[in-house]
């Protein structure tokens, strides 16, 4: 398989599972705690490497210690890390994930661990066959990225602005309930809802649109097809990394030549997998 490179978010992901949360004052003990590569970029990539894809990442860590063994943790995941920034006088991005009843959302991410326009490798984009950009970038960078691109590009998220011109830049776009909503104008209530809106966005440039519904499923748009797959059956442990494992299988699937409907088959089993467990790292071997 040739090369994809995530052009994404970077971050030391700290999961604490506790059986409940204290009120003011209060205190409690952590039942689990994992500590990992994490940030919805490095997700992805890792997802792909485990699935089996060659794979580089673009992103930025601080010049810390969290930050070099970051570095190490992604390369040991099979990732190349030849194209992730160390920002001098820089922290870390740090996503704190307390799990209880549901789950609670903790970001420090410094304005300086997001990426710029000269942080991006134009001549390593150019010659990848897929680049996913994940777009909690700028939106500038964000585009760059994908103008750089002559392979497919995938777009996760919703931008913060550009959005016509990102979408016309976009092969594959997928979004959760919220940023499909952004990203449509609509208010998404139903799977057929999400079929709709998908359909408006793709004419704007993506030719495979896939939006989440909140607690119903993923609606899934292409040239000459529509597909909407329920949420599978396994336990909500931890909503966290599910879309990046979403992303992950997608592309794994459309780049190895798969079908619009077996791909969309394949993200939904591997969001399944991932929120069974807590914290947002994939575990994707043998998908």
């Amino acid at each position: 398989m040739d090369e994809i490179v995530v052009v994404g978010q970077i971050a030391r992901d700290l999961v604490l599972v506790v059986d409940e949360v204290p009120g003011p004052g209060g205190t409690a003990p952590v039942r689990e705690r994992r500590e990992m590569l994490g940030g919805k970029g490095a997700n992805i990539a890792v997802g792909l490497a485990q699935l089996g894809a060659p794979v580089q990442l673009v992103g930025v860590v601080g010049d810390d210690d969290i930050g070099e063994r970051l570095i190490a943790r992604a390369a040991a995941d099979g990732i190349g890390t030849e194209a992730v920034v160390r920002r001098p006088r820089c922290d870390t991005g740090l996503i704190v994930d307390v799990v209880a009843d549901g789950w609670r959302y903790l970001e420090d991410l410094p304005d300086g661990v997001l990426l710029r326009e000269d942080d991006l490798p134009i001549d390593l984009i150019a010659r990848a066959a897929v680049v996913v950009v994940q777009l909690q970038q700028p939106p500038e960078v964000a585009l760059k990225a994908a103008r750089a691109a002559t392979g497919c590009v995938v777009l996760d998220g919703a931008p913060h602005g550009l959005r016509d011109e990102l979408l016309a830049s976009a092969d594959v776009l997928r979004a959760d309930h919220r940023e499909a909503e952004l990203l449509s104008g609509r208010t998404i209530t139903s799977a057929d809802d999400a079929v709709r809106a998908a359909h408006d966005v793709r004419e704007q440039g993506p030719k495979l649109v896939a939006f989440a519904v909140d607690d119903v499923g993923n609606a899934f748009v292409w040239d000459g097809g529509e597909l909407v797959l329920p949420l599978g059956d396994a336990e909500v442990v931890d909503t966290t990394g599910g879309g990046d494992a979403f992303v992950a299988a997608l592309t794994f699937a459309l780049t190895r030549g798969d079908s619009p409907a077996d791909a969309a088959r394949r993200a939904v089993q591997a969001s399944g997998a991932t929120v069974s467990h807590p914290g947002g790292r994939p575990d994707l071997t043998g998908l």
